[in-house]
């Protein structure tokens, strides 16, 4: 069995679970054509993409 490779989505900022749906959606305003890469898991070099960071606030607050 192969391991699925984490994806950039799986790290960014905008990817979020979204509890309506009970699944992660991106929550940048994707266009058709972009929807349709981020649905198929075809969506490697997304131009919105920003990683994670939970620590951001905390060093704006120091």
């Amino acid at each position: 069995m192969k391991k699925k490779t984490q994806s950039s989505c799986e790290s960014c900022m905008y990817y979020e679970y979204d509890e309506e749906y009970e699944c992660y959606t991106c929550e940048m305003n994707l266009d058709e054509d972009e929807m349709a890469q981020f649905i198929q898991n075809r969506f490697y070099e997304c131009p919105y993409y920003r990683l994670g960071d939970e620590y951001v606030i905390v060093r704006k607050q120091l």
